[in-house]
């Protein structure tokens, strides 16, 4: 008999134990209603909760033979556990979505219709979401800008709810990134893709994750990866400057002809400030490219999976375990240096 198509189901959890039955209430009815063609799995990765979400996953394993659950030592970040689960799937496709169900798991049967239609990525895309006006002015910008910047296109008001093939997953393990941004990664592979609409819900439970600062965080990291252009732009002011140092230095000459400040004064503070604000500006953007670099060759762990349940065959890709600090996950990726702060949601 022809085996049904494996889907897994990435599921990223911090924190999030008031989600986990409301969340698996929706997605069994789902998986129920496919199951004629599809088997799912549900990978949980529980980033470091300390409020019993592992407990109750585990729990919640000995009673669905879905779920399985990894757990890491600690907080490695919202990127790093969608990726861990992805290169840990099962999987001939995978389907990565939250555990604060403001993406609706029935848009399965869509993603899969359009997987099946030769998509390598399906992609939900938000045309309506139930967030304050300045974080949805806020995402919006930050979406259009870094397609301005990327040299890849990069589909605007998409988040990280998507369905990936088998070959976006293979193609995945051969990126070796400590700073991972996903979204970039899957487009610049060139696949097939294709969006679905949808209006993501507000969250009932639980609180998010998000912070303007791990925002900001992801925006650098989005920014960077995609793009030299902020070297460029360095180069672009330095020139701007030069020129306005020129004219300037010509304007203070004719300007002392007739001036009571005693000479050189006016001319030697504005060059004095115009170099303290063109070195603070090149130090900057240079440094986040060294510090890039510097994390990148230290090759620390990527993340370390310190507890599987509901696991008993391990994929092929994962790592031999190591009896003192748990399992480093695909060592060929473990570079860099101290992990992002913890918390998970991205800004999607």
């Amino acid at each position: 008999m022809k085996r049904n198509k494996l889907i897994s189901i990435i599921i990223p959890v911090f924190n999030e134990v008031e989600n986990v039955d409301p969340l698996l209430a929706r997605l069994d009815p789902v998986s129920d209603s496919l199951a004629a063609r599809y088997d799912f799995e549900y990978v949980f990765i529980d980033d470091g909760s300390d409020d019993g979400s592992f407990e109750l996953l585990a729990k919640r394993a000995t009673q669905n033979r879905r779920i399985r659950v990894l757990s890491f030592s600690r907080n490695f970040g919202f990127q790093r556990a969608i990726i861990t689960g992805l290169l840990e799937c099962r999987g001939d496709a995978a389907i990565q979505i939250d555990a604060d169900l403001q993406d609706p798991p029935e848009l399965f049967t869509e993603f899969l219709e359009q997987w099946e239609a030769g998509n390598d990525v399906v992609y939900g895309v938000r045309r309506g979401r139930k967030e304050g006006k300045i974080e949805n002015l806020s995402r919006r910008t930050f979406y259009r800008v870094i397609n301005a910047l990327s040299e890849d296109h990069l589909p605007p008001d998409a988040g990280d709810f998507r369905l990936v093939s088998r070959r976006v997953i293979d193609a995945l393990e051969e990126v070796d990134d400590y700073h991972p941004y996903l979204r970039g990664a899957i487009a610049s592979f060139g696949f097939d893709q294709v969006g679905v609409t949808y209006d993501r819900s507000a969250r009932e439970r639980g609180e998010s994750k998000l912070r303007w600062r791990k925002m900001f965080s992801l925006a650098i990291d989005g920014i960077l990866y995609h793009s030299v252009l902020p070297l460029r732009f360095a180069i672009w002011i330095g020139a701007l400057t030069a020129a306005l140092m020129l004219g300037g230095i010509a304007w203070y000459v004719l300007g002392s002809l007739n001036s009571d400040l005693p000479p050189g004064l006016a001319t030697t503070v504005v060059l004095i400030m115009a170099g303290i604000v063109l070195n603070a500006l090149f130090m900057g953007i240079l440094g986040a490219y060294i510090g890039r670099i510097y994390q990148q060759v230290k090759r620390r762990p990527f993340t370390i999976i310190a507890e599987r349940v509901g696991d008993d065959a391990p994929t092929e890709s994962a790592a031999q375990p190591n009896d003192e600090i748990g399992e480093p996950t695909h060592p060929r990726r473990d570079s860099g240096s101290e992990p992002p702060d913890g918390g998970i949601e991205p800004p999607d």
